[in-house]
């Protein structure tokens, strides 16, 4: 087996246990997410709470959801050979990152562009 297919099989699983990681986050997560029932007779401050709570979880959800979507594009990268290529630019992704955040679809320099909005 060389290194680069050697490579990629490790991405995939890497990718695939993510993506089971997070689908299973996010089906055990669905009841906590719910919109709080206001007519649920507690007091005040433990419903203030609990809509706290509901909205951290779905902020979480969210970034997960996200973070899944990733994860299949990069799935999908690694089956046409693309993976490890920056979806910005095309250079290649460091190597530190993928092992990372093998769901990176860019590199450093094209995630700080887009954060500081360049």
């Amino acid at each position: 087996m060389s290194d680069e297919t050697d490579r990629l099989a490790r991405a995939r699983a890497a990718l695939e246990a993510l993506r089971d990681e997070l689908e299973a986050m996010l089906d055990s997560t669905d009841e906590g997410a719910r919109p709080v029932d206001l007519d649920t007779p507690i007091g005040r401050l433990s419903r203030i709470d609990a809509m706290q709570q509901q909205k951290m979880l779905q902020a979480h959800r969210d970034r997960a959801r996200v973070r899944l979507r990733q994860t299949m594009a990069a799935l999908a990268a690694v089956r046409d050979g693309s993976w490890g290529e920056c979806r910005r630019c095309g250079d290649d992704i460091d190597e530190r990152r993928l092992e990372a955040r093998p769901e990176s679809p860019l590199c450093m320099p094209c995630t700080e562009a887009i954060e500081q909005g360049r």
